[in-house]
């Protein structure tokens, strides 16, 4: 695929969007978080400033970016995750096999 042809963004919700190409995973935030290392996953990305909140609503789930060359961000967003994930499987581009957890 070139470069800039095909790319497809995923809504997270508000204003933001982010190339799906970028996307390590798609979480729901109450059952990830349940775990301790989630919890600590969460916090140390909140502690060097890599999360990101989508909106001032209560989140569901959070999707963990990564684009080439740069840092992760975590995108704490207020869509179920089965929503995000319903919206990369309507993508008129082959997407790599995700699992929202």
């Amino acid at each position: 695929m070139k470069k800039g042809f095909g790319m497809f963004f995923l809504h997270l919700g508000s204003n933001i969007s982010v190339p799906s190409e970028d996307i390590i995973g798609i979480f729901d935030l109450d059952n990830a978080s349940t775990a301790r290392a989630t919890r600590e996953f969460l916090r140390n990305a909140e502690e060097e400033g890599m999360v990101s909140a989508v909106g001032g609503e209560l989140p569901k789930s959070f999707a963990v970016c990564c684009p080439k060359g740069s840092w992760q961000t975590v995108y704490l967003s207020p869509l179920a995750p089965a929503t995000l994930q319903g919206r990369l499987e309507q993508s008129p581009f082959p997407q790599p096999d995700r699992r929202s957890v």
